[in-house]
């Protein structure tokens, strides 16, 4: 096994670079009382004005790009996260993801419940691992195992693979391609943003692009 699957996030706090550096100003959420299956917000993003983070920095890019959201990271061991600036607390969240280009061991995914500064993440990498975990205080923890996972329901490479995370209540369940990877119990995080992440281990170049984000009442 690959030494990064040690899940080395000592560098994850470069990801603070997009937006964290201030708490976001939330758009009111709706009620939390709506019926299960409940569309909450969802973005095809065809409009470059649906509120994600259009920036450019040395280490990357985010941007929407051809009726998508792509996320391009140069640099190693960094993270980038974007939000649409949303206040939810019971959320399923999917999005479809794929590979443009870069190294396989990568990092794909959603996150949920955050506050600008910590959040709860769920992720894949283009060559079939996954973790799920929570980022706070300057650094993240898996939960729930101690490195990165294998699963042969995660499809490599460039093929697109189809995210889902639940964070209701305390519980925390992960899916990808409709199978169920992991399910956590954890309370630090009631409430909070949702979004999208990609970033890479020693390789730079992770080039990822989304599409057909949707959140949902679970």
């Amino acid at each position: 096994m690959p030494s990064h699957r040690r899940f080395r996030f000592a560098l994850l706090i470069l990801s603070l670079v997009i937006f964290a550096c201030a708490i976001p100003s939330f758009a009111q959420s709706p009620s939390s009382s709506a019926p299960s299956g409940t569309v909450l917000f969802k973005d095809d993003f065809s409009s470059p004005t649906s509120g994600w983070d259009r920036t450019k920095y040395a280490e990357g890019i985010m941007d929407y790009d051809g009726g998508a959201y792509r996320m391009v990271v140069n640099a190693q061991q960094t993270d980038f996260w974007s939000t649409p600036h949303k206040d939810f607390s019971n959320v399923r969240i999917e999005v479809d993801a794929g590979k443009l280009g870069g190294p396989d061991e990568n990092r794909i995914g959603l996150i949920c419940r955050s506050d600008g500064k910590d959040y709860y993440f769920f992720l894949i990498s283009s060559d079939g691992y996954y973790g799920m975990g929570i980022f706070t205080k300057g650094q993240a923890t898996l939960l729930g195992q101690e490195q990165m996972q294998y699963s042969d329901k995660i499809k490599t490479g460039t093929n697109v693979n189809h995210l889902r995370a639940d964070c209701n209540g305390n519980t925390l369940t992960f899916y990808a391609n409709g199978f169920q990877l992991a399910q956590v119990h954890d309370s630090n995080l009631t409430h909070g943003d949702v979004g999208l992440l990609a970033g890479t281990f020693d390789q730079p170049g992770v080039d990822i692009v989304f599409d057909n984000f949707v959140v949902a009442q679970p």
